[in-house]
């Protein structure tokens, strides 16, 4: 029986390794993450991982703020559903991101940032004894390793002042360190700034850290002033520039943003439109996913050992509804692909600028976790397969 199992459990695999599609394509569950009504449970980007290190717990932001602007940072236990608020009355930009809640130091913190009184700060909470770290005031966060130590932040791109470089507070040392200078994108891409920024003063906006924390990409910011930060107007942001630490440089740049993710080798970049880019090239090259329909608005991610894809968008040319969204997989060899899940997108929380599903896979690569706004709250849902 055993030698059975185990022959039984060698064809699975190397069916998988076949078709990774296969396993999302039957029997996969999709269910709610709290049954807890009333309220929005959101989880903040396409970029970072909900579900601990370990898996045993789900990190989420909780509104009864119709908006979803005001609510709690929580995080769920898998197994019983028991819930633990990590923060409290915390005011956010928008319900698309809201607090930029994600997992830090391997799920031992939880970094996330929040506006009181129009002032920005980065706030790190430990998840053992509750007790939370000031680590930067003007300062927004974006997006580290659940796996590491460090956590990326930048000058508020609408009024950035004096800081309008890429810095870098470290868990393991509380130290803060300055990672990359505009003035280095400025020196080497000063051609592009002034086509796309007319000479404005620009910053660095939104970094995201690669998997092997040794670069991170970018936007870039030209801020309009003041404090009004609930506007599409509030700054000018465009651009994609990837940074090498090792390199203490500027390694690649394209003019567009779209939805970008890194692949788990941090040698290449994925975006919106199925098309990847190897940042050794420059000017920029991609390639496009072969025979995988593109969907409209998505939010592209790449599974954890690199062989499937996952994003979301306007379903109807893969078999959706009417203006549905849908979650789809795809192999990222092309060709195979599944619609995981189809439903409206015309409710949820009513913030200025709305929530999308931003599908991402846990570490292991059997869950699939995205936002729902189909009825009066937007809802964090989880897709697993068998």
């Amino acid at each position: 029986m055993k030698r059975i199992f185990t022959l039984l459990t060698l064809l699975t695999v190397r069916c998988l390794a076949d078709d990774p599609v296969a396993a999302w394509s039957k029997d996969v569950t999709i269910k709610l993450v709290s049954s807890i009504e009333g309220r929005h449970t959101t989880h903040s980007y396409y970029l970072t991982n909900p579900e601990s290190p370990n898996g045993t717990h789900v990190l989420f932001f909780t509104s009864t703020d119709p908006q979803g602007h005001l609510g709690e940072v929580r995080m769920i236990e898998r197994a019983t559903g028991k819930e633990t608020v990590l923060a409290d009355n915390i005011q956010t930009e928008d319900a698309h991101r809201v607090a930029c809640q994600q997992w830090l130091s391997g799920g031992k913190r939880v970094a996330y940032h929040e506006v009181i009184d129009k002032k920005w700060r980065v706030v790190v909470v430990d998840v053992a004894t509750l007790a939370k770290t000031i680590v930067a005031e003007n300062h927004q966060v974006g997006f580290g390793r659940p796996e590491g130590d460090l956590v990326p932040m930048y000058g508020c791109h609408w009024n950035p002042g004096p800081y309008r470089d890429l810095e870098v507070w470290d868990a393991s040392t509380g130290k803060t360190t300055t990672y990359a200078k505009i003035s280095e994108v400025e020196a080497k891409y000063g051609d592009w700034l002034q086509k796309e920024f007319a000479g404005k003063p620009c910053s660095v906006f939104f970094p995201v850290l690669s998997p092997d924390m040794k670069r991170v990409f970018f936007k870039v910011a030209a801020g309009n002033g003041g404090d009004d930060f609930m506007s599409k107007a509030a700054s000018h942001r465009q651009g994609t520039v990837v940074h090498d630490f090792e390199k203490a440089a500027c390694v690649w740049q394209r003019n567009q943003w779209g939805h970008p993710a890194w692949t788990p080798d941090s040698n290449h970049i994925f975006e919106a439109g199925n098309i990847s880019f190897d940042i050794a090239e420059n000017p920029a090259k991609y390639t496009r996913l072969k025979d995988v329909p593109v969907l409209s608005g998505t939010h592209p991610s790449v599974s954890p050992d690199g062989t499937l894809m996952v994003t979301d968008g306007l379903s109807r040319n893969v078999g959706g509804k009417g203006d549905e969204w849908g979650i789809q997989v795809a192999d990222m060899r092309g060709g195979k692909w599944v619609l995981l899940h189809s439903f409206a997108q015309n409710g949820g929380a009513k913030s200025w600028r709305r929530n999308h599903p931003h599908p991402a896979f846990s570490a292991d690569g059997k869950r699939i976790y995205y936002n729902v706004s189909d009825g009066p709250f937007t809802r964090l849902m989880v897709a697993e397969r068998p």
